[in-house]
């Protein structure tokens, strides 16, 4: 198993809105990174996803997994949808998606501040000025100390 990060604006979709999905599962569309993209296409069935809101009162605020691996995100395809790209076809998709589930919404969010304040995530993609990913990896352990920090079961330390 393997652990990620995947983030997004709350005003767009929000840890509620996949709670309220049906199924508690949606499609992870839109991403337009190469980087990120192959991340997705590394994700495998039941591994585990740090749910990240970012720009307003930026932090991890929940849990889901990996519901469905990739595949071809056909909003690039669709003129209509606000992550068009023109490049991709039907027979050169560029782009994939997963599928996400819910797992927890964390009683209160763990803030970017809280996240920088701890040695043991020093390293992580997130915390770097300007990074801009919106699916990066994640160790075991930065997932372990996060995941306690969000459900209360204490921080760095704790597994």
């Amino acid at each position: 198993m393997a652990y990620w990060l995947i983030k997004s604006e709350p005003g767009c979709f929000s840890i509620d809105d996949l709670a309220a999905a049906p199924d508690r599962t949606t499609g992870w569309d839109g991403v337009r990174n190469f980087q990120a993209r192959n991340f997705l296409r590394a994700m495998r069935l039941g591994d585990g996803l740090l749910f990240y809101h970012s720009v307003t009162d930026p932090g991890v605020v929940g849990l889901a997994e990996v519901a469905r691996e990739a595949y071809p995100d056909a909003t690039a395809q669709d003129p209509d949808s606000g992550h068009f790209d023109p490049r991709a076809s039907p027979d050169k998709p560029l782009w994939d998606m997963v599928d996400v589930r819910f797992v927890a919404k964390f009683p209160a969010p763990v803030p970017l501040a809280a996240l920088r304040g701890v040695p043991e995530l020093a390293g992580m993609e997130v915390l770097r000025k300007g990074s801009r990913l919106s699916v990066t990896p994640v160790t075991d352990r930065e997932f372990a100390v996060i995941r306690a920090m969000g459900l209360g079961q204490g921080g760095p330390g704790t597994r």
